[in-house]
């Protein structure tokens, strides 16, 4: 592929990161105006067919579908310049706002308590959306209800994971040959290797094994430690970017690498940039070790979604035919709903909501964002004003 492909991919991507408000479903929209209406990099078809395979993936969906048209556009590198074109915008303001929390004490501050109370409403407004698409049927809604009790009563490092692996098991078991596994779709055509597809599936599973191992080994303080932490997040996150959350939360707070305050105070105005959610890891990164810590926690949690996206390509006709995969993903799906649900109590809710007056914010912009469907900006920006009203 010719340097003048990547540098245009570089290019359009940027300015979607700088425009790209209102979550994955919004960006995906963007992607579509942008790159199927206008410029016709890819015909609607495969278009769609890369975004059913980054909701079958873990990871940050439109980041995902933007690395793929990357890599249809201009190879290896049209996919790493589609991420970092997109990603940059966000994590740059991030990295700022991170500085600014450092460099001043405000974390006390009204606008700050705001910002926690945006995140109740944002999270509420995420589960009730994927709740409706993802459990809407008393099987699954009871999966989504014992994965949230699970994840409130056992909180420890593995819990997670085991749930998210149970509930792949009782989906493969339950819907395998269920009309809501899904059915057959049209064939994608992509310029990537099945030899190279298994080369990065078996990276992001050494990755995903080794660190860990690696790491009880050498210790798990500095930015290797960090690295791992992060990797391990991006690498388990089914359901879109708020899913996250309770995963980044039990790795960096736990620890006593931030305060659960300044963790919540980054989700908060993770909502007010554009671009994906997983560019949190940017304020984490710095507010743990600086703007090193920043790039660290940022690569490090994309890079499964890159390493699982160029891996999965080759054999997504296949795979996406099969019932029995299918149906383990609904299971799934399910579970992170109520995972979702768990960290809307712990840490949001009994963290932000201490008052009266904090719960009548928080259904206020509940409001704005479900029912007025007024922009996540606007949101942000109202509680936090807000917040400062109350204090």
């Amino acid at each position: 592929m010719t340097l003048k492909a990547i540098i245009e991919v570089l290019t359009v991507s940027f300015k979607l990161g700088c425009t790209s408000f209102g979550g994955p479903t919004a960006h995906l929209g963007y992607f579509h105006q942008e790159y199927v209406g206008r410029r016709r990099w890819i015909d609607e078809r495969s278009y769609a067919d890369l975004v059913a395979l980054a909701q079958f993936l873990p990871g940050p969906a439109s980041s995902q579908v933007g690395i793929g048209i990357g890599l249809l556009r201009a190879g290896w590198l049209g996919g790493v310049a589609a991420w970092i074109g997109f990603t940059m915008p966000s994590v740059i303001l991030l990295i700022l706002f991170a500085l600014l929390m450092q460099g001043f004490d405000i974390g006390n501050s009204g606008w700050i308590h705001g910002l926690k109370i945006v995140a109740v409403s944002i999270v509420a407004q995420a589960v009730l959306s994927m709740g409706l698409k993802l459990t809407p049927d008393r099987s699954r809604a009871t999966l989504a209800i014992l994965a949230a009790a699970i994840t409130l009563l056992w909180q420890t490092a593995a819990s997670q994971i085991v749930l998210l692996l149970a509930a792949g098991g009782i989906g493969l078991f339950l819907y395998k040959h269920s009309e809501v596994a899904g059915s057959s779709h049209s064939a994608l055509t992509m310029p990537i290797s099945k030899r190279s597809g298994m080369i990065c599936l078996g990276l992001f599973l050494a990755l995903l094994i080794g660190l860990p191992i690696v790491r009880q080994v050498v210790g798990g303080e500095g930015l290797f430690g960090l690295f791992e932490s992060f990797y391990r997040s991006g690498s388990l996150v089914f359901g879109g970017g708020h899913v996250v959350l309770p995963l980044l939360e039990k790795e960096v707070v736990p620890t006593g690498w931030m305060s659960k305050a300044d963790f919540l105070t980054g989700y908060g105005a993770a909502q007010a940039v554009p671009g994906p959610l997983f560019t949190l890891a940017a304020y984490l990164g710095a507010m743990i070790s600086g703007v090193k810590g920043a790039l660290v926690g940022t690569a490090a949690i994309f890079l499964p979604a890159f390493l699982l996206m160029a891996g999965a390509l080759p054999f997504w006709n296949t795979l996406r035919q099969n019932k029995k995969v299918q149906g383990a993903l609904v299971g799934v799906n399910a579970a992170v709903v109520g995972i979702l649900l768990a960290a809307l109590y712990n840490p949001l809710w009994i963290t932000a909501v201490q008052q009266p007056e904090d719960f009548v914010l928080a259904i206020l912009l509940f409001g704005m964002l479900v029912y007025w469907k007024l922009p996540p900006w606007l949101v942000v920006l109202a509680g936090a004003v807000g917040g400062m009203l109350l204090v």
